[in-house]
């Protein structure tokens, strides 16, 4: 579910474990996730795509760097689809990215109880 080598990078970034700083970064990603998502379904009807747009790109971002590629990777066809004005497809993409959100969370919960 989340990139082991993404992990081990950031990880690196404190050696000793001392800060705790992979804890405090997953911990703060979960609560990105706990802010953005209710954000995102709230802005699915009506229609924001200001509000879409700037959703799909912080979580696309913030995925990928504690490795949750997949759903990096559907924050970023969302984001797509949007600079290109291809709504038909969105409803779908928008569904998965939920999808994987909750299991990506539910990843670093476990790994956080885990630490």
């Amino acid at each position: 579910m989340l990139d082991a080598q993404a992990l081990a990078n950031l990880a690196q970034l404190d050696p000793t474990g001392a800060s705790k700083l992979l804890s405090r970064v997953l911990t703060a990603y979960r609560g990105s996730l706990a802010r953005l998502l209710p954000q995102l379904v709230a802005a699915r009807a009506p229609v924001d795509l200001g509000t879409l747009k700037l959703v799909t790109h912080t979580l696309k971002s913030s995925s990928a760097s504690i490795g949750a590629v997949d759903l990096s990777a559907l924050c970023g066809a969302a984001e797509l689809a949007l600079r290109e004005d291809r709504l038909d497809g969105l409803p779908l993409i928008l569904d998965d990215l939920l999808i994987e959100a909750a299991r990506v969370d539910a990843a670093v919960l476990q790994l956080l109880s885990t630490r």
